[in-house]
């Protein structure tokens, strides 16, 4: 798999991890954000590999908060993760509901669903089958499959924040996802590349300060770590920047 900024004129990606080959489909055209790979989506991958697979016998959920093109989501999925992949209603429907549809013949343990940030935890319907907060909806729709709900033991998050005003929102989000998921005391991911050292220090002290989370720097070794144990050769000036947190509510 080659790094993310390599492949940005690319409009269809060929993405190998591990024994799944996984197509996807980006957009880079500017018009919404989130619709093309980043390269957190794919450190992130390869640490849940490595150090978070599902655990043997039961059923393990993960939700993912900006999924994007699905890379991290799928990915999961094909570990052997329940998924819950979620992102902006303009993002599901550009990119990661068509890239979930076409993968998830050979990796089915993965659901796409509307969780539009803005809306307040309170107003979250985990029982819809396409928006679990939505701004525009109107009814609640049912699904004839079961649907992967809270609990979660897992909520993961990439380069998911690069402005300041996304900061609150996010971290509220979080929250909420961990607050109705306390019954498993879920570990947040978030990886980040650190290109606004303002927002990324605002982002980690916010998250400590205000929200009370526990926020702990995965080292450095252990990202090597997993992308070796995952074939992945990058150069070091591929991925520098590339930082991944281990949070919890405490």
């Amino acid at each position: 798999m080659l790094p993310a900024h390599l492949t940005k004129d690319h409009k269809y990606l060929r993405c190998q991890f591990f024994d799944a080959s996984l197509e996807l489909t980006q957009l880079d055209d500017g018009i919404v954000n989130g619709t093309a790979l980043w390269l957190s989506g794919q450190v992130m991958s390869y640490y849940l590999a490595e150090y978070h697979p599902p655990k043997a016998n039961r059923e393990n959920r993960l939700c993912e908060l900006g999924s994007g093109i699905g890379l991290t989501a799928l990915a999961a999925a094909t570990l052997g993760w329940q998924v819950l992949a979620t992102d902006t209603k303009d993002v599901v429907n550009a990119v990661l509901a068509p890239n979930a549809a076409r993968n998830i013949g050979r990796y089915p343990h993965i659901q796409v669903s509307e969780l539009d940030w803005s809306v307040a935890p309170e107003s979250w319907d985990w029982n819809n089958a396409s928006a679990v907060a939505s701004p525009f909806r109107t009814s609640s729709e049912s699904s004839s499959t079961p649907l992967i709900t809270p609990p979660f033991d897992l909520i993961c998050t990439g380069d998911t924040v690069y402005s300041p005003e996304l900061i609150e929102p996010l971290l509220r989000t979080l929250y909420g996802v961990c607050t109705v998921s306390k019954a498993s005391k879920p570990t947040v991911l978030l990886c980040l590349e650190r290109r606004d050292p303002a927002v990324a220090d605002k982002l980690l002290g916010d998250a400590k300060d205000v929200w009370k989370f526990s926020v702990e720097k995965v080292p450095q070794r252990k990202l090597v770590r997993a992308l070796e144990k995952g074939g992945v050769k990058w150069a070091k000036d591929d991925w520098d920047g590339i930082e991944l947190y281990k949070m919890r509510l405490r």
